[in-house]
């Protein structure tokens, strides 16, 4: 199977003690965002798990924990975008990220590695020039230490235009302008250049936004064939992407990004974060009388015969 770290949290920046203790404890529980009694506890083994993915802006905290994930096959998001404190105030600064993107890639390999330029933020401070000049820095110097960039626009969703009204998207023309120049920088710099928003039209362009996440990816980051028999997609006709199980908590991330779809208001992500204990099970707080517990059914989606890649 494949597990998760990034769809709800960064767990990498501000929780890596706390997934070493799990990793040392061979499991994890899960609080489901929607009916919070319900808790699934996921094993944290190789002979099941076959891939653990992680999305971050700031891998280094998990740096000292590398040796314990070795037996895990691992594939790495990380987002890197120059955005200044106004959108992501927590965030590192771009030059160590890159060094840490760096740092990784040399020692996983960069089929394991992605880099991610979302969501697209176009207004006076950020413009169109300097999202260009942004990207072509950035891909210089990921050059061979990644095949793949993902770029997407921002999604003006109901909270986060309550939130942030001030953040807005772009015009139709902006991201065709965007996306072409997109394309041929990554072209130039040896990498495969994907859509991860709903402009799917920008197939006409040229673009591939046949999702960021997929299987191949997966494959290819572990060197094997996986068999997987059942897809799970976030939003039918918006995201293309293969989902697997999150071991992350929604309101937990204190990067604190004002365009961020996993949080909502900055007082609710702070006082989640002070009910985080290392030692639990639970990302947040901990396990209480009523909650109903149950064991996910894990199985290995690795095929007999490898296939290195």
């Amino acid at each position: 199977m494949i597990l998760n770290t990034g769809q709800r949290t960064n767990i990498p920046a501000f929780y890596a003690k706390w997934f070493h203790n799990r990793l040392k404890e061979g499991f994890v529980m899960v609080r489901n965002p929607y009916y919070p009694k319900l808790v699934t506890k996921f094993a944290l083994d190789p002979k099941v798990v076959d891939v653990i993915g992680f999305c971050t802006k700031n891998p280094r905290p998990l740096f000292p924990y590398l040796e314990e994930l070795k037996p895990f096959g691992q594939i790495w998001h990380i987002s890197i975008t120059g955005f200044e404190k106004d959108l992501e105030p927590n965030v590192p600064k771009i030059e160590e990220v890159i060094k840490d993107f760096q740092f990784l890639s040399k020692r996983l390999g960069a089929k394991a590695m992605n880099w991610r330029y979302t969501p697209i933020i176009v207004n006076e401070k950020y413009t169109v020039e300097r999202h260009i000049k942004t990207f072509e820095m950035i891909a210089s110097q990921l050059e061979g230490y990644t095949a793949n960039v993902i770029f997407g626009f921002l999604d003006s969703y109901p909270k986060l235009s309550k939130i942030h009204p001030e953040l807005k998207d772009c015009s139709d023309e902006t991201k065709i302008l965007l996306s072409k120049a997109f394309l041929e920088i990554a072209k130039r710099h040896k990498m495969n250049l994907r859509l991860c928003s709903k402009e799917k039209g920008l197939a006409d362009y040229g673009i591939d936004v046949d999702g960021c996440m997929r299987i191949e990816d997966y494959e290819r980051s572990i060197g094997a064939r996986l068999d997987v028999k059942e897809k799970m997609e976030a939003r039918k006709g918006y995201c293309a992407c293969f989902l697997s199980n999150d071991i992350g908590a929604y309101n937990s991330c204190p990067h604190l990004c004002a365009y961020c779809y996993a949080n909502g208001r900055k007082e609710e992500v702070l006082r989640n974060f002070k009910t985080h204990d290392d030692d639990s099970p639970l990302l947040l707080g901990h396990l209480k009388e009523d909650d109903q517990i149950h064991e996910a059914k894990q199985v290995s989606f690795l095929k007999r015969q490898i296939t290195l890649f």
